[in-house]
Parts: structure tokens; C-alpha cells; sequence
């Protein structure tokens, strides 16, 4: 678990088992209004981790990725949303903003794939997760968090994996 420094931690996972069991455990520290960024070529393992994280959120939805949906919606039992953007095929952050992302983080929690797309509607706090192809089952996560509620998801999540913070 290398510390990169106190905003940054990578973690290589083994399989796509454990992509999505990390997933599970940063899904059940999502609070409304909070906006996770998922950066990585297509198979760097993105749409398995959004399946942990709706399970960990507590979605009874299936996932898929919203690739020609833009926006798929998880929904738990009590009501709140786990939104998942995908904006690869947008062409600006002004069309993003025509998707009226403030309300989306005023109703749960906004994971965006390919987010360098529209950056420039993009809250500037925000947990950003680099995935990189390794090797067939592998992959290197690097977590950045941008802002103390960031920081604090961080060191939680590594006190959930690692049992230390």
C-alpha cells in the first residue's frame, strides 16, 4: 500500500474479485454530494468497480456502464441515488451541465467516468481513481483525494482494507 503522499494511495488488485470488493467498501462510505472520478482506458476495470460501489451503497440495481445512456441511476431501498455518468461521448462541460449535475449530487452520490471530459462543471472536490491495466486479472489504483471529506473517505477506506489510516 504505498502512500504517495497524504491525499494519495495506490493499490494494485489481483482480480476483478477484488476490484469490486474495494468498490463495496468505499460504496458504504458514499454520503450525498459526494463525487467520485474514474480515470482509465476501456477494460482498466471501471464498470467492475462501480459494481462494488453500488453494492457497498446499497443498490439492489444492476450495473452496466451508461456508455450510450450517459447516466445511469442506482437506487436503494430508503430512497437515496448513486448516480453513474459516463462522458466519453460528450463533446464539453457545458453539455455535462445541461445534465444538471448539481441537483444529481443533491440527490446521492455522483461517480463520473472519463471526468478530464468535462472538468470544467465539475465540483472542484472530489475523489479521483486511476485505474491502469497491470496484466490480464491485474490492475494499479491510484486514489487522489481533493478536499478534507476526501481525505477523510481515504483514510477510512484504508482503515477498512488495511486495518490502519
Amino acid at each position: 500500500m504505498p502512500i504517495l503522499d497524504e491525499h494519495t494511495f495506490e493499490f494494485f488488485s489481483r482480480s476483478p474479485e477484488q476490484t469490486r470488493r474495494i468498490g463495496m467498501r468505499l460504496g458504504d462510505l458514499l454520503q450525498r454530494g459526494d463525487l467520485i472520478c474514474l480515470q482509465g482506458d476501456l477494460g482498466a476495470g471501471k464498470t467492475t468497480l462501480v459494481q462494488g460501489m453500488a453494492q457497498g451503497w446499497g443498490s439492489l440495481d444492476g450495473v452496466s456502464s451508461p456508455t450510450f445512456v450517459l447516466v445511469n441511476e442506482y437506487r436503494r431501498p430508503d430512497g437515496a441515488m448513486l448516480f453513474h455518468m459516463d462522458a466519453y461521448r460528450l463533446e464539453s462541460g457545458p453539455e455535462a451541465a445541461e445534465l444538471d449535475l448539481d441537483s444529481m449530487l443533491a440527490e446521492g452520490a455522483l461517480i463520473v467516468e472519463w471526468p478530464e471530459r468535462v472538468s470544467s462543471v465539475l465540483p472542484n472536490e472530489e475523489l479521483r481513481i486511476n485505474l491502469d491495466y497491470v496484466a490480464d486479472e491485474q490492475r494499479q489504483m491510484r486514489f487522489k483525494a481533493r478536499g478534507h471529506r476526501y481525505d477523510r473517505m481515504i483514510a477510512e477506506l484504508q482503515q477498512s482494507l488495511f486495518g490502519v489510516s
